[in-house]
C-alpha cells in the first residue's frame, strides 16, 4: 500500500508522556506522509546512486564523499572524521582490525539542530559498506547496476543496507518538506565497517553522539528486532610438515588438520545450540547459533603435502554471553584438540582474533521510543508492529550496550542479503520510510518552519 488507509493522530499519548508541545495533528501527520509520496521517486533514484558505488571494506570513503555531500546540501551541521585504530582499541567494544588499514577510513555525520531543543533527540543510523558480491556469473544483473523489476531494486548493499540509509534522509526530508522541522536534535549517521568489525558506530559513541532514540532500518522485514546474537570473528591457522606426495605419510598434511579443527569447532556450536533453552527469546529456534567456516586458505601444489592451511571463521553467541567467554571456549577446545592429536603436539594450531568482537543485546518491551514505534507503524500498515529474534550482528549492540540508548532496528523486506540477488522491495522501502518520518514527528515534537 502506498498510503495508510487513515493517518491517525498521535496527540493525546504523546500529550501525555511527552508534553503538549511534542503533540501532532492528523492533518500534520497527514502532509508528511504525502511529502514521502511526492518525493520518493527520488528517494529510489538517490538509493540506485548509493548502490552503484562498490563500497566493500577499505573502499568506502567514495561513497562517504557522496553522502556528506547530500547532507550538506540539506543544510545540516556536517561532521566527517577519520577512523583511527589507536581511538578505538581502548573500548571493550572494539573489534580488531585485520586484512585492511583505515588509512582511507571515514565516517559521516549530518546533524539538524534545533532553535530551541524541546523534543526528544534522535540518532538515524545506517552503514554504507557491503559484503562482497561473489561469482559475477551467478547475478542475474551485475551486482552494482541498480536494476529495478517487478518492485525490487536489485543490487549489492540495496537491502542492506543502502535503502535504509536513504529512508533515513528522506524521512528527515519529509518532515521538512511538509513545513515542520524537528524540535530536538537529530543525527543522520553514515558508517563503515558494521559488515566486519562494527567498528564505525563504534565509533560515532566514541566521538560523543548521543539521543534519547536511536532508529537503524536494517533489511529487518518491517518488524522490530528483540534480541540480536553477538558475533566474533577468527582465524585457526595449522602447521603441517610438507613432503612429496610418493611418501605423503612422512609429512603431516595441513588441509587435513585443518578438518580435526573445523570438527572440533562443530561440537562447540552444537553445544551452544543445546544451550538455547536456557536462553530467552532463543529456546524456540532450532539453530540460533552458526558457525560459519567462511574462507580457507592452504596448501600451493597439488603433488605436495600442504605445509599451511587457515581458516576463517564467524561463530555467533547468545545476549549476555560476554565476547571473552566465547573467545576463551575457542582457545580452549583448540588447545584440548592439540593434546590430543598427536601431529598438533609439537606445533599446535594458533589462533587469531580478525574482525567482529560483539555482543548481542536484548531490548526490552514497553520502552517509550519502541511504544512511539510501534505507534507509528500501526498507522503506516494498519496492523501491529511485530518483533523479530535475529542471530546476525547489528550495529545497535553499541548504542544499547555502551550508551543505554533505547535502538530501534526496524527495516523493509529484502531478499538475497549476502547472497545472490540482493533485491529491496520498493514499496516497502516506501512504508518504511513513513513510519520513520511520523516516529521523528512524534518522537522529537514539530516546529512550524
Amino acid at each position: 500500500m502506498s498510503k495508510p488507509a487513515e493517518v491517525k493522530a498521535f496527540s493525546a499519548e504523546v500529550a501525555s508522556r511527552f508534553g503538549e508541545k511534542n503533540a501532532t495533528t492528523q492533518a500534520d501527520e497527514r502532509r508528511i506522509v504525502d511529502s514521502v509520496d511526492a518525493a520518493f521517486d527520488s528517494q529510489i533514484r538517490f538509493t540506485q546512486a548509493l548502490v552503484r558505488f562498490p563500497s566493500l571494506r577499505g573502499q568506502e570513503a567514495t561513497i562517504q564523499d557522496f553522502v556528506f555531500a547530500a547532507l550538506k546540501d540539506r543544510g545540516l551541521a556536517m561532521d566527517r572524521w577519520q577512523l583511527r585504530e589507536a581511538d578505538l582499541r581502548a573500548h571493550p567494544g572494539f573489534g580488531p582490525v585485520a586484512g585492511t588499514t583505515y588509512d582511507n577510513a571515514w565516517n559521516v555525520v549530518g546533524s539538524w539542530r534545533p532553535n530551541k531543543e524541546t523534543g526528544r533527540s534522535l540518532i538515524l543510523n545506517a552503514h554504507v559498506d557491503v559484503v562482497p558480491p561473489g561469482p559475477a556469473d551467478m547475478w542475474q544483473y551485475p551486482a552494482f547496476d541498480p536494476v529495478i523489476r517487478d518492485g525490487w531494486l536489485h543490487g549489492r548493499g540495496s537491502g542492506d543496507m543502502k535503502a535504509g540509509l536513504a529512508a533515513n534522509i528522506f524521512a528527515l526530508d519529509a518532515v521538512r518538506a511538509a513545513g515542520f522541522e524537528p524540535a530536538a536534535t537529530v543525527h543522520v549517521q553514515s558508517v563503515i565497517e558494521e559488515e566486519s568489525t562494527g567498528n564505525g558506530t563504534l565509533s560515532t559513541s566514541i566521538r560523543g553522539y548521543k539521543a534519547d532514540a536511536v532508529i537503524c532500518p536494517e533489511p529487518e522485514d518491517e518488524k522490530i528486532v528483540r534480541a540480536n546474537a553477538g558475533v566474533i570473528w577468527f582465524s585457526v591457522r595449522v602447521v603441517g610438515r610438507p613432503a612429496h606426495t610418493r611418501v605423503m605419510q612422512s609429512g603431516l598434511n595441513a588441509i587435513d588438520g585443518a578438518y580435526k579443527v573445523i570438527g572440533a569447532l562443530r561440537e562447540l556450536e552444537a553445544a551452544a545450540n543445546a544451550d538455547r533453552v536456557r536462553h530467552r527469546y532463543y529456546a524456540g529456534l532450532e539453530h540460533p547459533i552458526n558457525l560459519n567456516i567462511g574462507r580457507i586458505e592452504g596448501g600451493d601444489w597439488n603433488s605436495s603435502v600442504p605445509a599451511e592451511c587457515t581458516v576463517h571463521c564467524r561463530f555467533a553467541m547468545y545476549p549476555g554471553i560476554s565476547a571473552d567467554t566465547v573467545r576463551k571456549a575457542v582457545e580452549d577446545r583448540i588447545a584440548a584438540l592439540a593434546r590430543s592429536e598427536p601431529g598438533f603436539r609439537n606445533n599446535p594450531p594458533t589462533v587469531q582474533w580478525t574482525g567482529f568482537f560483539a555482543e548481542g543485546f536484548t531490548l526490552e518491551p514497553g520502552s517509550d521510543a519502541e511504544m512511539c514505534l510501534a505507534g507509528a507503524h500501526e498507522t503506516v500498515f494498519a496492523k501491529p508492529l511485530e518483533d523479530l529474534i535475529t542471530p546476525a550482528y547489528l550495529d545497535a549492540r553499541v548504542t544499547m550496550l555502551y550508551d543505554n540508548i533505547p535502538s530501534l532496528v526496524y527495516g523493509p523486506t529484502s531478499r538475497g542479503v549476502h547472497g545472490i540477488d540482493e533485491a529491496v522491495e520498493i514499496e516497502s522501502v516506501r512504508r518504511i520510510t513513513k513510519t520513520i518520518a511520523l516516529f521523528m514527528a512524534r518522537w522529537c515534537g514539530l516546529e512550524k518552519r
